[in-house]
């Protein structure tokens, strides 16, 4: 699943196409995804203009006067720009068409597990945060709001392991897991270890390293993930990085220790049992 920095790298990569742009059409192939496509979404957004582009976790968001357009990428859901007149490949279902200096251009999602999600929020139903998706999220790990301090406040008591505390999304938002196992490797925390007994200090430390992980993750392009392509065609390479994610049984890069793999919720998790204590 893409998570935020492949999200943010598919931000960076359409706004220079969208924003600014007025709508030509919205051409839906199917009647949605994982929710249904808001039926009139081409009559609410044919000749209205995008104003920006901007992410909350791993939602795309693309604003207009009037409202927003929330698309979310699900398990396999990709986005491309191309020329509008392309014809459409299989899993090719909903196209936002709009007007450039070359002609009709599509920004064209793929998603052939069908578990991403294109959403209208009007502006008359109020502000966007409040929309029910976006209400309950955490702060962004990449903005002020997210400190060490805000970890230690909010893990306090907390019986559940520091790993699945920053997947749950309610304290910090985007930090999926891939990213949370290399952020916690840096940080020289257990992933196991509660999320309640661990200090303000080393807490510090932790949201220093997911500021880290995330932003040297997005300028990388990503992770390129099974099902995950940018929206230039392109492969990210952070996964050249790694030190533990995906590398069960094969030796620490800093001690030589095996790396360990269990599993934490239903997810893989990847770490190292001499650095991370």
């Amino acid at each position: 699943m893409p998570e935020l920095p492949e999200v943010e790298v598919t931000r960076r990569g359409v706004a220079p196409h969208l924003e600014g742009r007025t709508v030509h059409s919205v051409v839906m192939r199917r009647d949605g995804l994982r929710w249904p496509f808001p039926p009139e979404l081409n009559q609410l957004l044919a000749g209205r203009t995008v104003r920006a582009t901007g992410r909350r976790g791993k939602y795309l968001l693309v604003h207009f006067d009037h409202g927003t357009l929330i698309i979310h990428l699900g398990m396999s859901g990709h986005l491309r720009i191309m020329p509008a007149g392309i014809a459409p490949e299989k899993h090719d279902h909903i196209d936002l068409v709009v007007h450039s200096d070359a002609g009709l251009q599509a920004l064209r999602m793929k998603d052939p597990r069908r578990f991403g999600a294109v959403l209208w929020h009007d502006a008359a139903d109020g502000a966007l945060e409040h929309h029910v998706l976006l209400r309950e999220l955490g702060v962004e790990p990449l903005e002020a709001g997210f400190t060490g301090k805000l970890l230690y406040d909010r893990t306090r008591g907390r019986s559940t392991a520091v790993k699945q505390a920053l997947l749950a999304g309610d304290i910090v938002v985007g930090v999926g897991n891939i990213y949370a196992s290399e952020s916690l490797f840096r940080a020289r925390i257990n992933p196991k270890t509660p999320a309640g007994r661990i200090s303000l200090a080393r807490y510090e430390t932790l949201a220093q390293t997911v500021r880290d992980v995330l932003a040297e993750a997005i300028v990388q392009g990503g992770s390129t993930l099974r099902d995950f392509i940018a929206v230039n065609g392109q492969s990210g390479y952070f996964q050249q990085t790694y030190f533990v994610y995906d590398r069960a049984g094969v030796p620490c890069k800093v001690c030589g220790t095996t790396i360990r793999q269990i599993k934490q919720g239903q997810r893989s998790t990847f770490y190292c049992v001499h650095c991370q204590k």
